[in-house]
């Protein structure tokens, strides 16, 4: 939802946060005791360029993204001794639905001038791709990324260097 702060819905608020904060709080308290157990692992949450700047009419969705940085930052710290790695991957716009409702939802009369708009701020000149946030999904997860722990890893074509 688009939406000014004074005009957001409290319910739509809290159904933001239910799912991109309280979701991955769930996925990591029930995860981390057999991580622990059986050695370690790597615990990959997604958050958003929006986890690390604002914009107008997204203040729920910018909250929520902020929040689940600030649960990973608090969750590495207690994972490292027992080898548990946790990192956010922080994603740029990418193709797909998400990125179309969002054009839709912030300039409803001409989207294509809105994607224009967005893709204009992006250095490498297109959105991204959801292979781009696999693969690097894919290296954290691995064996490969082991000291990598406490990261916040932007996927966004140099958008918010």
């Amino acid at each position: 939802m688009v939406a000014p702060v004074a005009e957001y819905p409290t319910d739509a608020f809290r159904r933001l946060i239910d799912i991109n904060v309280i979701g991955p709080f769930l996925g990591a308290k029930h995860v981390f005791p057999a991580m622990a157990a059986s050695g370690g692992g790597s615990i990959i949450i997604t958050s958003s360029i929006a986890g690390v700047s604002g914009a107008p009419g997204l203040s729920a969705y910018n909250t929520s993204k902020h929040a689940v940085i600030g649960l990973m930052r608090s969750v590495c710290k207690e994972g490292g001794p027992v080898n548990i790695r946790v990192n956010t991957v922080n994603p740029a716009p990418i193709e797909g639905r998400m990125i179309e409702s969002l054009e839709q939802g912030t300039m409803p009369e001409s989207p294509e001038v809105m994607r224009e708009a967005m893709i204009a701020r992006i250095p490498m000149g297109r959105y991204g791709v959801p292979s781009d946030v696999a693969n690097l999904m894919l290296f954290l997860a691995s064996e490969e990324s082991r000291f990598l722990n406490g990261g916040v890893y932007m996927v966004d074509g140099g958008l918010t260097a």
